[in-house]
């Protein structure tokens, strides 16, 4: 089973995420930020993940630390749950529309992190998130699953439309990239390791 289990506590937060690769999408998620619950369900509920996320953050700071500490415990999840990388497709991406936006996320599960992000966001605040956190979010997610990760708009007016279709975007990319080809010997890579 590809299934990991995380748990990291700092100064800041506390979080516990279970993830499973081959589940059916379902969704268990608790940040205290709720836009940011929103995104996460429909990651995992586009991706066919199952995604269980409890987190306690210093939300009385700003919602910094609790988004870019998902996005690391994120991170270290998906690279667990992958294990050696045998046999998965490695590569993933999407253009997905929604509304007036459209989305690209590409993304390789090489073992070298890399992050291209080009959203353009007008507003400060979606709900009760900050939109300059969308970026980290995804830096720390890359950096932490060892992934080249590129996220990008190609239209879009609607904040929300924007940063929902990325995430939902980032759930699709990454189930092709985890897919299994039994057509793979080993890991795709000439050099023979990811």
């Amino acid at each position: 089973m590809r299934k990991a289990h995380i748990v990291r506590n700092t100064r800041e937060t506390k979080i516990v995420m279970d993830l499973n690769l081959d589940g059916e999408g379902k969704a268990d998620i608790s940040t205290g930020i709720g836009f940011f619950d929103h995104m996460l369900n429909s990651f995992a509920r586009h991706g066919f993940f199952d995604l269980t996320v409890k987190v306690e953050g210093d939300l009385e700071v700003d919602t910094h630390h609790t988004i870019e500490d998902t996005g690391i415990v994120l991170g270290m999840a998906i690279k667990e749950a992958v294990g050696k990388k045998e046999g998965i497709k490695r590569y993933g991406s999407v253009i997905l529309p929604m509304d007036e936006a459209l989305l690209l996320c590409a993304l390789d599960l090489c073992g070298r992190p890399y992050l291209v992000y080009d959203l353009t966001l007008d507003r400060e605040y979606v709900g009760d998130l900050e939109t300059e956190m969308i970026k980290e979010f995804f830096y720390a997610v890359s950096y932490a699953g060892e992934m080249n990760l590129h996220v990008k708009q190609f239209s879009g007016m609607n904040n929300h439309h924007i940063i929902e279709g990325a995430f939902k975007a980032f759930g699709k990319a990454l189930d092709e990239a985890v897919s299994i080809d039994n057509r793979i010997q080993g890991v795709l890579s000439t050099k023979g390791s990811l």
